[in-house]
């Protein structure tokens, strides 16, 4: 188990109340859950900012009768094939397809990659939602001098 270190937080009385108002609608169990689950969302964001490694979701529906829709996004796929680590498949109905794909990298690659099976004709939504790889709690970043 990681150790844990408690530190102390000023804050204004009516923020105080807003964070607790949030725990209770978000269901944490406590101030503390809340505010690490807060602090990653942050070193997640400022990961992506920064251009470093992260992982995302990326979804599509998309008619999969539009010619040459499920080769283009297969061909997108292969062209990032060292950063995609899964993808899965789901017919919706006759005309409708869910691929939703699983990818690792450069956040700008990573967004490219989005970019490019989300733009292409015949997608008719898509969204890429990042999932992570800020640093666990307590590991230490590497510098970029670090192979």
């Amino acid at each position: 188990m990681k150790k844990l270190v408690r530190f102390g937080v000023a804050m204004e009385s009516g923020l105080l109340e807003e964070l607790d108002r949030l725990v209770a609608r978000r269901g944490y169990g406590n101030r503390s859950d809340a505010l690490r689950h807060l602090v990653h969302r942050e070193l997640l964001a400022d990961t992506w900012q920064r251009g470093g490694v992260v992982v995302a979701s990326i979804s599509l529906v998309f008619d999969h009768h539009v010619r040459e829709l499920t080769e283009l996004l297969t061909e997108i796929q292969h062209d990032f094939s060292e950063h995609i680590v899964s993808t899965l498949h789901v017919h919706l109905d006759h005309d409708r397809c869910l691929e939703v794909v699983v990818a690792r990298g450069p956040a700008q690659t990573v967004k490219t990659l989005a970019d490019r099976l989300i733009g292409a004709r015949g997608v008719l939504s898509g969204t890429l939602v990042p999932a992570g790889m800020a640093p666990a709690a307590g590991e230490k970043k590497r510098s970029s001098r670090q192979s």
